[in-house]
């Protein structure tokens, strides 16, 4: 976890970029038919046995998203909060999953990201498709002087993110969350054109697909180096339930 400060309110804060998790939430909700997974339902309110540490899960899926994820959590005291929104497409496609997630740390923290769904190294063409169009936007980010790149101490997580993953700290300013708020729509709303677009994977490719989409799903969420601090707040039997839950492992298909 970042290293926190005590006694820092980040609570504007945290209200405005859960807004944007629900505002960017309601363009999904328009465009996919979703429906709540049941094994999650007892996570809709969940909180530490001691502390004030407190958040929320929610996971829904359909017949072309096979699991998103649209959660917070939060420790008021240290002004710490962390909140996501990730979409993991079925195999019907090949268009790259998508992720948001953002935090108060207590500074403004973005990671914004297309998650590919093949070796980007030797598919040239999905490399180009997909990833090039964002690279401008990457490379103009690096030298934004209102943002700081932030690099994860885990090899995991940088191998992880895509070469254009946009992934920063800023200044708690209205400036960084309306810059914050700009990108998270560019990228929702290029993801939404690519899904409209998309060709479908053949059928014998499928099973494939869904096999490594969940595979990594799974190591994605049971990496996360945050999971260590989590069990700090909320103990190794909720934490695991909730590391479970970021990548469907207690649905029932």
């Amino acid at each position: 976890m970042l290293e926190q400060q005590p006694n820092v309110d980040s609570t504007v804060l945290f209200e405005q970029l859960w807004g944007l998790t629900n505002e960017l939430r309601q363009k999904i909700d328009a465009r996919f038919k979703l429906d709540p997974d049941p094994s999650t339902k007892n996570l809709q309110s969940y909180c530490a046995t001691t502390g004030g540490a407190h958040g929320s899960l929610n996971t829904f899926s359909g017949s072309e998203i096979d699991w998103l994820v649209h959660s917070w959590l939060r420790e008021p005291k240290s002004g710490f909060s962390t909140m996501r929104l990730t979409i993991w497409l079925k195999s019907h496609i090949w268009v790259p999953h998508l992720v948001f997630e953002f935090g108060t740390v207590p500074n403004i923290l973005f990671y914004i990201d297309y998650i590919p769904r093949t070796e980007l190294l030797n598919d040239l063409a999905y490399l180009d498709r997909y990833y090039e169009p964002v690279n401008q936007t990457f490379l103009k980010l690096q030298s934004d002087l209102r943002l700081k790149v932030f690099t994860s101490k885990s090899v995991y997580v940088r191998l992880f993110q895509s070469p254009v993953s946009l992934c920063y700290t800023g200044a708690p300013t209205l400036d960084t969350l309306e810059l914050t708020r700009t990108l998270a729509y560019e990228t929702l709303d290029r993801w939404l054109t690519w899904v409209d677009a998309a060709e479908h994977v053949p059928e014998n490719a499928r099973d494939a697909l869904a096999t490594r989409d969940l595979a990594l799903r799974r190591i994605s969420a049971e990496r996360d180096p945050g999971n260590k601090s989590a069990a700090q707040m909320f103990g190794s039997e909720l934490t695991e339930k909730l590391v479970r839950s970021l990548w469907g492992g207690d649905r029932i298909l």
